[in-house]
């Protein structure tokens, strides 16, 4: 995009639609060093940590819990959560749930855990 062009909208419902994989984050926008990402989530993911950065959750839809070695997060749909680096956690829904991250471009999704969870090509949609 250059300088004189505007910005596109994103219709992050219609965004949804072309995620079929549960746990697999898609890019959707950038903004300076961090991407916007949507992924679909259900049942629960794997211990982790991100030892660098923060990482912001929204719900779009749905509802969600993250858990912590010493307690747990319950998040509903418009409803957002700051986890605080290196601050161990594990994402959980019971139902599927579409959630929004903003991450620092060279984040993981597994963090320190590594695994074949892991994401390491990140697609754009």
């Amino acid at each position: 995009m250059s300088e004189d062009s505007l910005p596109p909208a994103i219709n992050i419902s219609q965004k949804f639609q072309n995620i079929d994989a549960l746990w697999t984050p898609k890019v959707v926008a950038r903004m300076n060093d961090y991407y916007i990402k949507l992924v679909k989530i259900e049942d629960e993911f794997v211990w982790h940590s991100h030892p660098e950065t923060d990482e912001l959750f929204l719900v779009i839809e749905g509802s969600m819990r993250i858990d912590f070695r010493d307690g747990a997060v319950e998040l509903s749909e418009g409803e957002i959560v700051v986890v605080p680096r290196g601050k161990e956690h594990k994402p959980f829904a019971e139902q599927e749930c579409k959630i929004l991250l903003i991450e620092p471009v060279e984040t993981v999704n597994t963090g320190d855990a590594g695994g074949e969870r892991t994401v390491a090509d990140l697609e754009w949609i």
